[in-house]
């Protein structure tokens, strides 16, 4: 048989099941659980994408990072293209070769099929299923995890159809070295590495081809499926979840640590209906319906939240006393995990940074996919990541989306010779200069253009924009003309945005020039800043042309000023 990769992640040795199997590199990816509108996914968190241009980056529609180090990559551009690159490792990349590539190459047999789930494994292995139902696998094969009855590596993506003929694959998931797929029928096969029991078939016979799983799922339709190491979970349609495999710490929930050839429902969740489940390295979370907590099994470093490190032999609610949670992460490369709840609040806890947290951390993350880029070690990627949008637009979104279009405005402003199409409504609604000048006698001027000629044009453009926005982005030199233009319409807010803007950009080319600008706009706290900064370079601030054109009031008043903090004592 072909040997596993040496570079294998090592946690605690309580947390290894009794076999000769290396440690899990495995976890569950399916596009059935999509991101919100409000995850605000980025990709180039993940070192391997930072690699990459802004060009092909806005091409990528989802993405997997994998591998024992994060050092492999696989992602499906917009047009349902396959690219991967990285190490290679047991030829996890799928290109035919075992050449390394840091420049991605597109896999062609893969080429317009649409990807809904994928799943990987410690090899690694690789399962892929389209949006038609089809099975690639790919990669290690030293315990026929890929199905296709023998123990040679995958180079190339190849069709598993032994047993799975007329059967539409929906979900795949992979143990460590054994692999699962859930039909649209809620029927889950199983194969490969069997040493615990983890195909459920009743043996501990390696499976070389997918054998559906049966005994007590044989009249059941599964929803979900979920490989932990050498173990495996279902959840069927009503709400119940089963378990199999090795059981060393815990991670099927029964209540004990002894291994099952065959699945077994776990009582400990009766009269809860679960909706999500995933698994860490060795232990497992459950969200149900309600949006309730469930964890169990290793607990190491904390990964079960409970505040200590003992083991849970059954499912224990955590996080009682915080609101609503709406999706859980966990990864099977990691002893981290993550929750997120129905406001948007992320909370992680377990292994973060080798770091054991103990109780679930509340982050300033904005998806739970972050803290796995940021804090998980290795930093692969819990599910696939989508990029992937309805629609649906956010009023914020639709508004500065319609900034500066002429399609849908009804007025424009003209500055230095060039055109700013804007919404009647929208200034009214946002700028109380604006609501005072369109009152009833402007709609009878029917005036549709309006001429500006006291403020330039990136000033005046970005005023409008930050009207659409809440945002605004200038060069310290523009953003003093937008201070000015936010002081004569009383614009509070974009006064301190401003002013913010200056801070960031003063030097001691400018800094005299930005103090004058403040005393002239009554910026007091900018004018305090920009004073101190002359002061802390005064001499170079005295050698610039700005210093000596100054107003001459406004020299003396520095001067003397200075003087009264000793700026000019020896």
């Amino acid at each position: 048989m072909v040997s596993a990769s040496s570079e294998t992640f090592n946690p605690a040795s309580s947390d290894r099941p009794p076999a000769p199997a290396p440690p899990v590199r495995a976890q569950v990816f399916s596009a059935a659980r999509p991101h919100s509108e409000r995850d605000m996914v980025d990709v180039t968190k993940w070192p391997l994408f930072s690699l990459m241009g802004p060009q092909e980056l806005c091409l990528i529609r989802k993405a997997c990072v994998f591998g024992t180090s994060a050092n492999e990559a696989i992602y499906v551009t917009t047009d349902d293209e396959v690219f991967v690159f990285g190490l290679n490792c047991s030829n996890c990349l799928g290109t035919g070769d075992s050449q390394s590539t840091i420049v991605p190459k597109k896999l062609d047999f893969l080429s317009g099929r649409k990807v809904v789930s994928l799943s990987y494994g410690s090899g690694p292995h690789i399962l892929l299923a389209t949006e038609d139902g089809e099975l690639f696998a790919w990669g290690h094969n030293g315990y026929s995890q890929l199905g296709n009855g023998t123990t040679n590596q995958g180079v190339a993506p190849v069709l598993v159809s032994a047993n799975l003929l007329n059967k539409k694959v929906t979900e795949v998931a992979c143990g460590s070295h054994h692999s699962m797929a859930l039909t649209d029928a809620g029927e889950v096969y199983a194969w490969g590495y069997n040493n615990c029991g983890q195909v459920g078939s009743g043996s501990t016979a390696n499976q070389p081809t997918p054998r559906r799983v049966s005994s007590c799922l044989q009249s059941k339709v599964a929803v979900s499926i979920v490989c932990g190491q050498t173990s495996s979970l279902a959840v069927v349609d009503n709400g119940e979840v089963y378990g199999w495999g090795y059981n060393g710490n815990g991670q099927l929930g029964l209540g004990n640590n002894g291994n099952q050839l065959t699945p077994c429902r776990l009582a400990a969740l009766q009269g809860v209906c679960v909706q999500q489940i995933v698994s860490g390295y060795a232990h497992s979370l459950a969200l149900t319906d309600e949006g309730l907590l469930y964890a169990w099994g290793s607990n190491t470093y904390g990964q079960l939240g409970t505040g200590n490190k003992s083991n849970q032999l059954s499912p224990v609610q955590i996080m009682t006393e915080k609101e609503r949670i709406v999706e859980i992460a966990a990864c099977h490369s990691t002893h981290t995990s993550a929750a997120k709840t129905q406001s948007g609040q992320v909370y992680m806890w377990g292994q973060c940074r080798s770091q054991s947290v103990l109780l679930p951390l509340l982050t300033h993350f904005a998806c739970t996919d972050d803290v796995f880029a940021c804090f998980a070690t290795p930093t692969v990627m819990w599910r696939l990541l989508s990029m992937e949008h309805d629609d649906f637009l956010t009023v914020a979104q639709s508004l500065k989306k319609e900034f500066d279009n002429p399609e849908t405005a009804d007025l424009k402003f003209c500055v230095d010779g060039k055109y700013i199409y804007v919404h009647k409504a929208i200034l009214k609604i946002r700028c109380e200069h604006f609501r005072s000048m369109f009152q009833s006698h402007w709609n009878e001027d029917m005036k549709e253009v309006i001429e500006i000629d006291q403020f330039s044009y990136p000033v005046y453009r970005s005023f409008l924009e930050f009207l659409y926005t809440d945002n605004v982005e200038l060069p310290p030199e523009d953003a003093i003309g937008l201070l000015d233009l936010a002081t004569s319409y009383c614009e509070n807010r974009l006064k301190r945005l401003c002013q913010h803007i200056i801070k960031r950009g003063i030097t001691v080319e400018n800094a005299f020039s930005l103090l004058s600008a403040a005393v002239r706009y009554d910026a007091e706290d900018l004018e305090e800043f920009c004073f101190r900064f002359c002061i802390h370079h005064l001499t170079e601030v005295t050698q610039t042309a700005a210093f000596w054109q100054i107003d001459g009031n406004l020299l003396k008043d520095f001067i003397s000023r200075a003087s009264r903090c000793g700026a000019f004592k020896n």
